[in-house]
C-alpha cells in the first residue's frame, strides 16, 4: 500500500489555492490540486496502518487506503470505482467536506503531517469526469415502487440516486427553482461552481428520477397527496431554521440571516434577477456573527462585494494553536486555531464577544458587544463594553433544526432538539423517512450522503417487505 517507507522521505504538500489578491476579483473556484505526478507522491505516503483510523473518521466510510494506493501506482480508473463504491458525490465532499479523515489519519499524530486525502479525492473525481468515466447507471430493471423524496440537497440526492438504482420510481420536490440545497443556493460558487451540481442532477435524471421544482411540500401540494400518491416518504428538507439573536434593536434594517444573503449572492452569481429588498455588502461596515463555515462564507462573499471593511465575531473563546491532547486527542477532530479561507482575504475576526445591542435610526447603524468568559456560560466582563460602525449584520449563528410545519403535518413526531425522531431512518408515520440535518440536525455535508445513502437502504427494505406482505 503506497511506497514503502514514503510517509518518512516524502513532505506533505497542502492543494494549492488561487492567491487570495486575485481571487477576490471574482467568483470562480479557488482550491486547486496538484499535478498528477506530486499527486501520486502524495498518495505514496499512505502508510497501509494496520488499522485505517481514516475509515473512523469518514461518515461514508471511504475506501481511503485502496485509492491512495491507486493514485499512487497511476490506476485512477480504479480509484473512481473504489470512490463510488462508498461516496456518490466526491465532487462535492473532495471540495467541501472539513476531511475529518485527515484528522484520524494515523501519520495526523505527528500534528500537520496527514496524508492530503481530501485533495486525492477531489483529483480523482475531476480526472473522472474529465475522462467521461463518469456515467448513468440506470436500474436494469423497475420493481413498480414509488417514492417521494422532500428536498434535492446532498442527503435527498444521494437517497434518491440509490433508490432510483434499485429500480424504484423516484420523485424528488424541491421548494427552491433548480436542485442542489444549500450546496447551490448556500454555498458560494468560489467553493463549489454550480456546474458541479448540475452535472450530478443530470446524471440523476438520466438514471430516472424525476425532479419537481419550485413545489413547496405542505402548500403546492399537500401531506395528504404526497402519502396517498406515493409508497414511501422521504424527509431530507436540511435544518433550515436559523438561532437568532434577541437583543434590542434586531429589527432594524441591514440585520439579516446569514442564509438570506447567501441565497440572495448565489442566485447574483448565476444571473437572476435583483429582488425587491437587495442585501448588499458593497461599501459597508460588515459585521458577521458566528464563526463557521455560514460566517466564513459572509465574509468572503462580502469582500467580492468591496466593503468598508468585515469584522467576524465569535462567542466562544480563542482555541489553542495546537491540538489539545488533553481535550480533543488524536483521532478525534481537534479543536484548534484554524485561519478560515475568508480571512486569509481580508478582514478581522475576535473571540469571545457577547453582543449586547444594535443601534441605528430604523437602519443599523452601530454594534454594541462586551466581552465574556469564552466559555459557557459566557458571563460577560464588566468594563469590556464597545461600539463599532455596523451598516450590514449578518447573523451566522447555526440552525436551530427542520422546519416544524411540515413534520406535523406528515405525523412526525419529534425528538428533544425538534428533529424527526427518526430511529433507523423509519419516523413515526408509517411509510415515511426522514435522512440528514432533518433527522440528525444541523451537520457535515460527508453526513448527509452518508444519510441518504442508508435511509434509501431503510426504505428499500421496507417496500421490499412491503411487496411481500401484500
Amino acid at each position: 500500500m503506497g511506497k514503502l517507507g514514503g510517509f518518512l522521505q516524502i513532505e506533505r504538500i497542502d492543494a494549492p489555492e488561487r492567491a487570495p489578491a486575485e481571487r477576490v476579483h471574482d467568483y470562480r473556484e479557488f482550491m486547486q490540486t496538484l499535478p498528477d505526478g506530486e499527486l501520486a507522491q502524495q498518495g505514496a505516503r499512505c502508510m497501509e496502518c494496520g488499522v485505517p483510523f481514516c475509515h473512523h473518521g469518514c461518515p461514508v466510510n471511504n475506501l481511503i487506503p485502496d485509492w491512495n494506493d491507486l493514485v499512487y501506482r497511476d490506476k485512477c480508473r480504479e480509484a473512481i470505482d473504489q470512490l463510488h463504491r462508498t461516496n456518490n458525490f466526491p465532487d462535492f465532499t473532495g471540495r467541501l467536506c472539513p476531511a475529518p479523515c485527515e484528522a484520524a489519519c494515523v501519520l495526523e499524530i505527528r500534528e500537520g503531517d496527514a496524508v492530503t486525502i481530501k485533495q486525492i479525492e477531489l483529483a480523482i473525481i475531476n480526472r473522472a469526469w474529465d475522462e467521461g468515466w463518469v456515467q448513468p447507471k440506470p436500474a436494469a430493471q423497475k420493481t413498480g415502487r414509488t417514492v417521494a423524496v422532500i428536498g434535492s440537497g446532498p442527503a435527498g440526492m444521494a437517497c434518491a440516486q440509490q433508490l432510483a438504482r434499485a429500480g424504484h420510481s423516484v420523485t424528488v420536490f424541491e421548494r427552491d427553482e433548480a436542485g442542489g440545497g444549500l450546496v447551490r443556493f448556500g454555498v458560494p460558487d468560489f467553493k463549489i461552481e454550480k456546474t458541479v451540481v448540475e452535472r450530478r442532477l443530470h446524471q440523476l435524471e438520466s438514471e430516472g428520477v424525476d425532479f419537481r421544482y419550485g413545489v413547496d411540500v405542505g402548500v403546492d401540494v399537500s401531506a395528504e397527496q404526497l402519502r396517498s400518491r406515493y409508497d414511501a416518504v422521504v424527509i431530507a428538507t436540511g435544518a433550515r431554521v436559523p438561532r437568532d439573536l434577541p437583543v434590542p434593536g434586531r429589527e432594524l434594517d441591514g440585520v439579516h440571516y446569514a442564509m438570506d444573503y447567501l441565497y440572495q449572492r448565489n442566485r447574483f452569481v448565476a444571473g437572476a434577477s435583483a429582488p425587491e429588498r437587495v442585501i448588499s455588502a458593497a461599501g459597508k461596515h460588515v459585521i458577521v456573527i458566528g464563526g463557521g463555515d455560514t460566517g466564513a462564507d459572509c465574509v468572503a462573499n462580502a469582500h467580492r462585494e468591496g466593503p468598508a471593511s468585515v469584522t467576524q465575531i465569535e462567542l466562544v473563546g480563542e482555541p489553542p494553536k495546537q491540538r489539545p491532547d488533553d481535550v480533543t486527542p488524536w483521532p478525534r477532530w481537534p479543536v484548534k486555531l484554524r485561519v478560515p479561507y475568508a480571512l486569509k482575504e481580508g478582514g478581522e475576526r475576535d473571540f469571545a464577544i457577547s453582543t449586547t445591542e444594535f443601534h441605528g435610526n430604523g437602519r443599523v447603524q452601530q454594534i454594541r458587544w462586551m466581552q465574556n468568559s469564552g466559555a459557557p456560560p459566557f458571563e460577560p466582563i464588566p468594563g469590556t463594553e464597545e461600539s463599532r460602525p455596523a451598516d450590514l449584520v449578518l447573523l451566522a449563528m447555526g440552525f436551530l433544526g427542520p422546519e416544524p410545519a411540515l413534520l406535523g403535518a406528515l405525523g412526525v413526531e419529534r425528538d428533544e432538539r425538534g428533529n424527526a425522531r427518526a430511529t433507523n431512518y423509519a419516523t413515526s408515520a408509517d411509510g415515511v423517512f426522514a435522512a440528514g440535518d432533518a433527522r440528525r440536525g444541523q451537520s457535515l455535508i460527508v453526513w448527509a450522503i452518508r444519510e441518504g445513502r442508508q435511509c434509501a437502504a431503510a426504505v428499500d427494505r421496507w417496500l421490499s417487505a412491503e411487496a411481500a406482505a401484500a
